[in-house]
């Protein structure tokens, strides 16, 4: 029996019973908690202790959390990390050894959403699984990388391509690192073998380390979030856009509370993210550097930069600042690497039609990411035209005193866009989504559908400015 149907009486069981919430999402909660407590006794018992101690200490970590959560399911895992290893051992770093990397992990994820999939969002061994799946993939892609010479790397392959291959214990230790395994963030192997050889230990353990303070502030502020959360569901619950209330509301009314629901839909995945980082903070895995002043920077492993992701006023800054190490992975390891397409937006779509992939079957996961591609287009589109043939009405618009009113209007926007747009994502089912865009006339779809027929009629009327660069 899995461990989620198991122990009913416990203390998970009745906070559940009490807030209303389902028992395998408080479990994981709980776990993700526990990476504080096993940080500080990393900190304080193994930081400097001979590797191989370290890494049994993250595997059995890591394993248990898997166990606790999910039982027996947890096989699924240890097959992957195995054939990880097998896969290196025996091809070693080479192009063939990527695509059956690929091939396999993502065949072997993708099975098991056919296998435990439901209408609604599973918290099953599948949500660990998908984190691993890019975690091996993106280590056989450095092994690749660290057998070119190194001119034939980029910058960000520098970074983490590996010279050889990485033992399996290596492989079992960060693939099972209690802060990144149940729900990320993503790091590459190098910065995990960095950390344990001890390369962070100056900065880290020495005197006193501002990691502490900046772990224990994104635990805070993961409790924040997850707080407000809780609050925003009483008021909007998720299933809200579904009521028959909703639908009887004016479409300026829908709107609105659409643009609130979509900020709550994404405030449960900052919460965790944010507490999942902070105990990699507290461990020291996720320093990265020095800012211009000197201060010993930790955001090595950040997913969400909450302020940038709260105050911008467009798509991109909202992309750029939420899931940020996915999106990293994603530019690294699938976007540039499909350069030799030849086009920017090509790439982009087989980019996000993978990350729609790698999120499940349901057809939400990929109403949603071509969500995100028209409305990039759109932004960026929009953005050129007032550039390159209204660049006065644009520095009026940013630069004058009606940058404010502006600047409300666009958050409201984009707001409201967002949450359109997270629709299919929550709801999954066709039949659901689809219900909810017809209460508001597909207003989005009219839009960003409709520019595309507009703009060339606006082209023709309005030439381009006179002595304006284009960008």
């Amino acid at each position: 029996m899995a461990a989620t149907d198991a122990g009913n009486g416990d203390f998970i069981s009745y906070f559940a019973e009490i807030l209303g919430a389902s028992e395998p999402a408080l479990r994981l909660l709980f776990t993700i908690f526990l990476g504080y407590p096993l940080a500080l006794i990393h900190r304080c018992f193994l930081f400097d202790k001979a590797s191989v101690l370290q890494h049994l200490f993250f595997v059995s970590c890591g394993l248990s959390f898997g166990f606790y959560n999910y039982g027996f399911d947890m096989i699924h895992s240890l097959i992957c990390v195995l054939a990880m290893y097998l896969i290196l051992a025996t091809i070693g770093g080479t192009f063939i050894s990527v695509i059956i990397s690929f091939i396999f992990f993502m065949g072997y994820l993708l099975v098991g959403y056919y296998v435990t999939s439901t209408d609604e969002y599973d918290i099953k061994w599948s949500m660990p699984h998908c984190v691993l799946t890019l975690r091996l993939i993106g280590l056989s892609c450095d092994v690749f990388d660290g057998q070119k010479p190194k001119e034939m790397l980029s910058n960000e392959q520098k970074k983490t391509a590996l010279k050889k291959c990485p033992s399996l214990l290596e492989i079992a230790g960060h693939s099972y690192f209690f802060g990144g395994f149940m729900v990320g963030p993503q790091f590459p192997m190098k910065r995990y073998l960095d950390f344990i050889q001890g390369n962070y230990s100056e900065k880290a353990f020495l005197g006193k380390p501002s990691c502490i303070s900046t772990a224990f502030k994104s635990l805070g502020l993961g409790i924040l979030i997850l707080a407000m959360h809780q609050i925003g569901l009483v008021f909007i619950p998720e299933k809200t856009l579904l009521s028959d209330d909703y639908f009887e509301f004016p479409l300026w009314k829908k709107l609105l509370i659409m643009g609130v629901w979509g900020k709550m839909a994404l405030y449960k995945y900052i919460a965790i993210w944010l507490i999942a980082e902070g105990s990699c903070i507290l461990t020291g895995l996720t320093y990265n550097g020095t800012d211009e002043n000197g201060n010993d920077l930790w955001d090595g492993c950040t997913n969400v930069k909450l302020w940038d992701f709260t105050t911008t006023t467009t798509f991109q800054g909202g992309i750029r600042s939420f899931n940020c190490n996915t999106n990293l992975w994603l530019g690294q390891y699938v976007y540039k690497r499909l350069k030799f397409l030849g086009n920017r937006y090509v790439s982009q779509a087989a980019a996000l039609i993978f990350l729609a992939t790698w999120h499940g079957l349901h057809s939400g996961y990929y109403v949603c990411f071509l969500n995100e591609f028209i409305v990039m287009y759109f932004e960026k589109d929009v953005e050129f035209f007032l550039t390159t043939r209204l660049p006065k009405l644009k520095e009026l618009l940013l630069q004058s005193a009606l940058k404010y009113p502006v600047r409300i209007f666009m958050k409201v926007y984009m707001d409201v866009m967002m949450g359109f747009c997270l629709v299919p994502f929550v709801f999954l089912s066709w039949n659901r989504y689809l219900l909810v865009y017809n209460s508001i006339y597909f207003l989005g779809y009219i839009i960003y559908f409709g520019w595309p027929l507009l703009s060339p009629v606006l082209k023709l009327l309005i030439p381009k400015a006179k002595n304006e660069k284009l960008e």
